[in-house]
């Protein structure tokens, strides 16, 4: 399997390319700000042709670019539907201006083709299966993506801005909730193999085995606590 990431834009959000190999379809998770020419360079040096845009949510840094690279490859755009407002309207889900000059380089809109994410449910995209999982309280509308282990590579898993490494997603934007999401990281996270690969959407790969072992919030979780013992990441 082929997974090349970069970070893109003014908040370094995590954009994934992956495919089963070099020169086979592939699917994009997240195009966010300025993501576009990231994504071009990474179709051609890896001779990728995309088949649809995944979103683990609908903060503008997670999908400001996907109507330029939907546009540009004609396909479709997935995300639940109750984060789908996000993409016409990224003010409301700040609940504040994100300023006329951040604003004046984004495409904002939907795709011609947008689908709703179900939780739940596996999409079976470029060769490959990502199983759904509706994962509330970074907004309503957050999900994850598992793909299965294989006998040459362990699970991975994008948690969008679920689960970092050391932190989880913060919840005082609107739509989030602490309760929320310490209930989906009890539900989503605690029950995935300690080996299972975590991409997230800001900051680098961890696994849940050393979250489990050392993120105050997953630790807590498990142990039936609430915490607030490190900083909260993403937008």
């Amino acid at each position: 399997m082929l997974i090349a990431g970069f970070p893109a834009g003014a908040w370094g959000t995590n954009c994934y390319l992956v495919a089963p190999a070099a020169g086979e379809e592939c699917v994009i998770i997240d195009p966010g700000h300025q993501a576009a020419q990231g994504v071009e360079e990474a179709l051609k040096k890896h001779r990728l042709k995309p088949v649809a845009v995944v979103l683990t949510h609908g903060h503008i840094d997670h999908v400001a670019s996907v109507v330029p690279v939907c546009g540009a490859h004609d396909v479709p755009a997935w995300i639940h539907p109750a984060d789908r407002y996000m993409m016409s309207d990224p003010e409301k889900a700040l609940g504040r201006s994100i300023g006329m000059t951040l604003m004046g380089e984004l495409t904002v809109g939907e795709p011609d083709d947008v689908q709703e994410l179900a939780d739940g449910a596996t999409l079976s995209l470029a060769g490959m299966d990502f199983s759904v999982a509706h994962a509330p309280g970074h907004t309503k509308g957050s999900v994850t993506f598992q793909m299965p282990e294989t006998a040459d590579i362990p699970s991975v898993f994008f948690s969008g801005d679920l689960l970092f490494a050391g932190s989880i997603g913060r919840t005082d934007l609107p739509g989030g909730d602490h309760a929320e999401i310490l209930e989906s990281l009890a539900r989503v996270c605690l029950p995935l193999d300690d080996s299972t690969v975590v991409l997230s959407g800001h900051g680098p790969q961890t696994t849940i085995g050393r979250e489990r072992a050392t993120n105050p919030y997953l630790r807590d979780v498990a142990a039936g606590l609430g915490s607030a013992a490190a900083p909260r990441r993403g937008m």
